[in-house]
């Protein structure tokens, strides 16, 4: 990989997504407006706020992240795009690394937002520092990047990309410990929901509501949703295809 490459593929998706300002508003103020309404949800019931707002403080910025990443990503796909960039002199891993740096850059942006809103607007009770819970969140929004990256691979419409929203996206979400401990579920779910990165997303967001500093648990956590990343880049660019199917 070639850093000069890789940053001016940042670079030029930057630009492109600073004439997309509807992109933008998505990016940045959808979890803070979902958060917002799941306050008003539980507004005679504050303690249901608190034990599920800072597991949807992880869950909405990978949602919509992922969403954006991978349309944006395919939209580069159908339109010759990546081909062309693909044709020239510049590596799968500079091209997949530059996008994860460019979208990464609106999750650095967004993260600290939702996060600020929910613990000084929503006044979200925790227990432990707003740091951790910055970084958990900093670290949802990149995997879901990551994913958003993998997932563009396989659509060939944006129609498709929002298909794999129930296919990869839900099931996370039901099995992650949301709605129901981990262990209380049944043995071969409770061992899916193992293997599954928001799982690690949804536990260090609970970490951080009940402990007071950083506990062992958490550091595993955060390395599962960072490890998750990184992975998914590295299989993204391994299967990144040079011709539109």
């Amino acid at each position: 990989m070639n850093a000069t490459r890789t940053l001016a593929t940042a670079r030029r998706v930057l630009r492109q997504l600073g004439h997309d300002p509807r992109t933008i508003a998505l990016l940045l103020l959808v979890p803070v407006l979902l958060l917002v309404l799941l306050f008003y949800v539980f507004d005679g019931n504050r303690n249901a706020f608190d034990s599920i707002g800072a597991s949807l403080l992880g869950i909405f910025p990978l949602t919509t992240m992922f969403l954006v990443t991978s349309i944006a990503t395919l939209r580069e796909r159908t339109s010759g795009t990546l081909e062309r960039l693909l044709a020239m002199p510049l590596g799968k891993g500079d091209l997949i690394l530059g996008y994860a740096l460019a979208f990464g850059a609106l999750a650095v942006l967004q993260a600290p937002l939702a996060t600020g809103v929910a613990l000084w607007l929503l006044d979200l009770d925790i227990a432990g520092s707003p740091w951790l819970l910055l970084l958990v969140a900093l670290l949802d929004a990149l995997l879901g990047t990551a994913l958003g990256l993998f997932v563009s691979a396989f659509a060939a419409t944006e129609f498709q990309v929002v298909q794999f929203m129930p296919a990869l996206i839900f099931p996370q979400i039901l099995l992650c410990g949301l709605f129901a401990p981990r262990d209380s579920m049944q043995p071969v779910l409770e061992a899916v929901s193992n293997v599954l990165p928001m799982s690690y997303a949804v536990d260090g967001m609970t970490e951080v509501l009940t402990h007071t500093d950083a506990t062992g648990a958490f550091v595993r956590d955060a390395v599962v949703v960072a490890g998750s990343a990184l992975l998914v880049l590295a299989v993204g660019a391994a299967t990144l295809r040079r011709r539109t199917a």
